[in-house]
């Protein structure tokens, strides 16, 4: 079964942290490479400044195993900025992790519920608890 999910990485003054996971690396667990978002593109401007505040990959396959401990042990320079947003293929929304205590832990996001799924998902399915039965 061909798991898919999306990964986005906020943190402030990160560009020399994230470098490294934009370039192909064998010996990473996971081989996807992030692609950094400058600012340019929320401006429409097309020419961004040299600051990058976000950081966009697709993993598939659950070949993002060990993703997180990896983002959690980084030397970030500010580490209250970080988030790190993730939506499987199954989840409904986006979940949300942030740094607390030196680990990324899942913040909490009204009306929602995880499921783990061990077996077929790395972090298990977020569901809204507040959506209509469908007809």
């Amino acid at each position: 079964m061909s798991r898919f999910a999306e990964v986005i990485v906020l943190a402030r003054n990160a560009e020399k942290v994230m470098a490294p996971l934009t370039e192909p690396d064998p010996d990473r667990e996971w081989q996807q490479c992030f692609t950094p978002v400058d600012d340019s593109v929320f401006s429409g401007s097309g020419t961004g400044s040299s600051e990058c505040y976000a950081w966009v990959a697709q993993f598939y396959r659950l070949n993002w195993r060990g993703l997180l401990p990896h983002l959690e042990s980084l030397p970030w320079p500010d580490p209250q900025s970080v988030q790190v947003l993730v939506r499987d293929e199954e989840d409904d929304c986006f979940g949300l992790w942030m740094l607390f205590d030196g680990k990324l832990t899942e913040v909490p996001l009204p009306h929602t519920e995880r499921e783990p799924f061990p077996g077929d998902s790395v972090t298990g399915v977020l569901s809204r608890t507040d959506r209509k039965p469908s007809r």
